[in-house]
Parts: C-alpha cells; structure tokens; sequence
C-alpha cells in the first residue's frame, strides 16, 4: 500500500470539468477529490480539509465558504469570470484566485455570433413552424449582416475575437471601451466611441465586459429609448449589464427589434420575467460549453495549481 503523504497538497474539485485538470493534479504529486454539486452547507463543512478550490460557474464560492477554509491558500476558477467568487473576502484571507483567461473565447465569440444569425434570420422561429407544417416563408423575412454597424461594449479577448469576426462578414465595428480607446492606433478597422453615440448608431450592440463595480446596468431605459427601433442587443458576457426590467419594456412596445441572451441576474433561470417574449432567444450560460473550450480550461487550471504547489508560481491570479 502506497504511504500517504501528510504533506501533499489537497485540491478539491467542486464542479464538473474535464478530467484532465484531476489528472495533471495526480501527476504534479497533489491529492484530489472530485465532488460535484456540493450544497453551500455541505462545502463549508469540508473546506477546510483543502488547501486549493477549483471551480467552474456553478459552485457560488462565498465569503463563508471561505472563511470556513482554514488551509485554503488558492481558488481557482475553470474559466474567464469570476464573479461567483468573493474576491474581497479571499484577499482577506490571503487566498489567491487563479482565473483562465482566454481558455474559451473562440467559443464565447462564436456562441455571440450564433445568437446573431439566429436574430437577425429568425431561425428558431422558423424552425418552430417549419417543424409544424406551416411553411410560413413571407413570415420569416430576414436581413443581412454585411454593412450593419456592430457596436461592441468592452473589448476584452472575447470583443477582440468577435469583432474580429463581424469585420470580416462586412460590418462595421464600434467600440465602447477604455482600454480599447488605449489602444485603438493598433486597430485601425474599428472606430472607438463613447457609449451614447454607440448606442445611437448601432444596429447591433453586443456585451463583452465586466459589470460595474457598484452592480448596476450598463444599459437602461434611458439608453433604450435613444436606439434604433431595429436594434438587436445580445449579451454573452455578465447578467445585469442590461436592466430586465427595461428590457422586457422595451421588447413588449418594440422599441427594439430583438435580443439574446446566455446570462442573467440571477442563475440558474429557472423563472425569469423574459420567458415566453417572442422577440428574444435565450441559452443557460452555454457561450463557453464546447468541448474544445472545456478542455483548454481544465488543463490550463490544471497546470496553474501544479505550479504554484510545486515551483511557488502565481499565473493569472484576479485579486491580491
């Protein structure tokens, strides 16, 4: 029988993910466990067993849970946001948080664009009735991308992607983003805008930025109602950057043509005030759910955590 080692490091693995972030763990010398769909209760009473969380989305990594995690030295997350960990509470406790940036933005990108055509052409209207008999051509009338002015919020990995993408179908690209306005000399095919003329000018206004730092809504009635009437807003990026309330209002008086979203205020949507809108598609937090992206982000967190266990190395840390 193999002597355990009381000085190796223990991970918990909290969320489902590929399995290649347990197995670099292993190989690295560091002691996992995978248990998945733990309550907030039941976390908080294991915690402090682990010297390191790995996370996804789903698990909420509160400031109880981390209080509770007496030996807890690094909270990773399998993927870009972390707003389901308490930042303040960890940098309290001297716990870093590892993100992996980058790890699924072709996909977030491509989700975006997904959502786009989907919009803009009506397919799953279509499809709905197609699957009926209904056969409703003249119903189902699109438009076209090419020549639509595209105005992105942010311009993170997943703004640079997807506008990389839209320039290349023919629109045209504007952009609301302190740092891109920093850097705009490098990107010559994008305009940098401020958010009210963005707003005004766009057929299509697509998130991809944090929330504010005080939670509220970028985009409000306020903006709505200075919009083309056949605007389309999508958000793949944070729940809240757009006001629910407002954008239900403005859907029902159709004071935009459409929406898509894949996050919202509060997740899981299991109820929401948008269901059953004609004029918006929703997905549960897909963007970044490809196979390719999932395993990307397993084995970047993976290493990360090999790393600062065996060679004392910080990458990616979000706080401290």
């Amino acid at each position: 029988m193999k002597k355990l080692d009381l000085n190796m490091p223990k991970i918990l693995i909290a969320d489902s993910m590929d399995s290649i972030a347990e197995n670099l763990l292993k190989e690295g010398n560091i002691d996992v466990d995978v248990n998945i769909g733990l309550t907030p209760d039941q976390l908080i009473k294991i915690i402090k067993e682990y010297d390191g969380l790995i996370v996804r989305s789903a698990t909420k990594v509160t400031k109880e849970i981390i209080e509770a995690g007496l030996n807890l030295k690094v909270i990773g997350r399998a993927g870009a946001g972390v707003d389901n960990i308490d930042l303040v509470a960890a940098s309290n406790n001297k716990i870093i948080v590892m993100n992996t940036p980058g790890g699924n933005t072709n996909a977030t990108a491509e989700h975006t664009l997904a959502l786009l055509f989907s919009l803009i052409r009506n397919i799953p209207y279509a499809n709905y009735g197609t699957h009926k008999g209904l056969w409703e051509k003249k119903k189902f009338k699109g438009n076209e991308l090419k020549g639509k002015t595209l105005g992105i919020i942010g311009f993170g990995n997943v703004g640079r992607r997807f506008a990389e993408m839209c320039f290349s179908l023919g629109l045209n690209v504007i952009i609301y983003s302190k740092y891109f306005n920093s850097i705009k000399n490098e990107f010559l095919n994008y305009e940098s805008v401020n958010l009210d003329f963005l707003v005004k000018k766009s057929d299509i206004i697509s998130f991809h930025c944090k929330a504010n730092d005080n939670g509220n809504p970028i985009i409000t009635m306020q903006n709505i109602t200075n919009m083309k009437k056949n605007c389309l807003i999508i958000n793949t990026a944070r729940g809240n950057l757009i006001d629910e309330n407002d954008l239900k209002k403005a859907l029902q008086q159709n004071l935009i043509k459409g929406a898509a979203l894949d996050v919202f205020i509060k997740e899981p949507a299991t109820e929401n005030q948008l269901f059953g809108l004609n004029n918006i598609i929703l997905t549960p937090h897909i963007a970044a759910s490809t196979s390719e992206a999932q395993i990307i982000v397993a084995e970047m967190i993976g290493k990360q955590f090999c790393n600062y266990f065996n060679k004392n190395e910080v990458s990616n840390a979000v706080n401290l």
